[in-house]
């Protein structure tokens, strides 16, 4: 998808020659802005959600983490699909598609909660994980767009601050929306019909959250369609939906892929056993709601940190950066881990903070040179958010074995490697843009 530039773009030096078009659209800003907010408050939702049904169901921890397989899963499947989506029909276009899609998911939680079977939940989130995909396949190229090139690592990091606060306003309305209700039948000893029903009864506070999500996901989307001619675009020359895969010839792209990978794997498995680690004795001792309110402190860390760095960023190498939160992030998971009582909990907590500029860091330095070619990149990156899916589950299966602090190894070792990022991509990426790609194929 190519973009005719309706206003003036930077002609400020970067460090590599980059031939994306830069365009001055404020208002379009404010629009990707919003989506932002959306994607993030709803999957951190997934935090609050996962204790719910661990209990609904008597789930163990790698089981109830199957609701992040089952969510993030839609990243391996849809964001390459979503990519071709997008050279097709355009940013706009695709955005609205994609909230449709998760208008869709939540609307699926209906029949999960009226059968009250834990693989209607996961179907549910599946599809509403399809939409998120799409809509961020869209999000992160275009925000790099909306303004010179030299200043895009610190503005997706602006953007993802706006993510960040829904990560942070979204889990704590859903625990008292969702968690705050408490069973007034004990379902352990339960059996048969009499359990079905009693999970059908106790899931109705999950369904009516996801429904009012449903109304206003429709209403956004209805705001962009409307808005879909504000950004001219003209299509691109057909490719197949496997094109982007030419990108993983260049080293420093697939080192950054690797980095979402790990980067979204540790933060999802930390917030997603944020719950049960403070309801733990040793801990804090909290009960379910009373921890489940405590989540959003762990994603404010990460809004606050988009917001200062932002700034950061325009002053300091992305890449020093980034390697210096990381291992920052290590530090707090070897406290979390080996310390006892409320340092434990306050130090898991705090690696909200440190996450702030990981994902828009990596994905910026990743993407450094794309030009014409960051929706294909996108897609890909996309594909690596698969992470989330993957290395919650092997969180869940060690915990399980050796308990939730030996299990804050696993993200230990992700960080490791996006340290490693961080140093090798301190410097500029070196050489030219690549050229718009004229051949299907690629």
């Amino acid at each position: 998808m190519i973009i005719d530039a309706m206003a003036s773009s930077s002609t400020d030096p970067v460090p590599v020659e980059d031939t994306t078009v830069s365009v001055d659209l404020p208002d379009l800003r404010i629009f990707v802005f919003i989506l932002f907010f959306i994607f993030g408050g709803i999957t951190s939702l997934n935090d609050v959600i996962i204790p719910k049904l661990k209990s609904l169901f008597t789930l163990s921890y790698a089981e109830a983490m199957l609701v992040q397989s089952a969510f993030f899963g839609a990243y391996l499947l849809v964001s390459l699909p979503a990519a071709a989506l997008v050279k097709r029909i355009g940013y706009m276009r695709t955005a609205a598609t994609g909230l449709l899609a998760m208008t869709l998911g939540c609307l699926l939680f209906v029949p999960a909660s009226l059968s009250g079977l834990f693989a209607a939940f996961l179907l549910a989130l599946f599809v509403l994980a399809s939409g998120i995909t799409i809509v961020q396949v869209v999000a992160n190229p275009l925000i790099s767009m909306l303004g010179p090139a030299r200043t895009a690592h610190s503005r997706l990091t602006f953007a993802q601050a706006f993510n960040s606060l829904g990560t942070t306003i979204f889990p704590f309305v859903g625990s008292v929306l969702i968690l705050g209700p408490l069973a007034r039948v004990d379902g352990a000893g339960l059996t048969g019909a009499a359990l079905s029903a009693f999970r059908a009864a106790e899931t109705q506070v999950v369904m009516r959250t996801y429904l009012g999500l449903a109304a206003i996901l429709a209403l956004v989307a209805a705001a962009v369609w409307m808005r879909r001619k504000r950004l001219v675009e003209t299509p691109a020359p057909h490719a197949g939906v496997l094109a982007g895969f030419g990108l993983l010839k260049r080293p420093r792209f697939v080192f950054g892929a690797l980095g979402i990978f790990l980067y979204v794997g540790a933060e999802v498995a930390i917030g997603s056993i944020i719950v049960n680690f403070l309801m733990q004795t040793d801990v804090l001792g909290l009960s379910q709601q009373a921890a489940g309110k405590h989540v959003p402190l762990y994603w404010g860390g990460a809004m606050v940190g988009r917001f200062l760095g932002a700034y950061l960023l325009r002053i300091a190498s992305p890449g020093k950066v980034l390697a210096g939160v990381a291992s920052a992030a290590i530090l707090l998971l070897a406290t979390a881990a080996t310390a006892g009582g409320p340092v434990s909990g306050w130090a898991l907590l705090a690696i909200g903070l440190c996450n702030a500029i990981m994902f828009p860091t990596i994905f910026s330095l990743a993407s450094e040179g794309l030009g014409a070619r960051a929706a294909d990149g996108s897609g890909i990156i996309c594909v690596a958010i698969v992470g989330g899916a993957l290395v919650p589950l092997l969180t869940g299966r060690v915990a399980d074995l050796a308990g939730l602090h030996a299990a804050l190894l696993v993200p230990a070792i992700c960080y490791a490697t996006i340290l490693a990022f961080g140093v090798y991509a301190r410097r500029p990426a070196v050489g030219a843009g690549l050229a718009p790609q004229r051949a299907p194929g690629h």
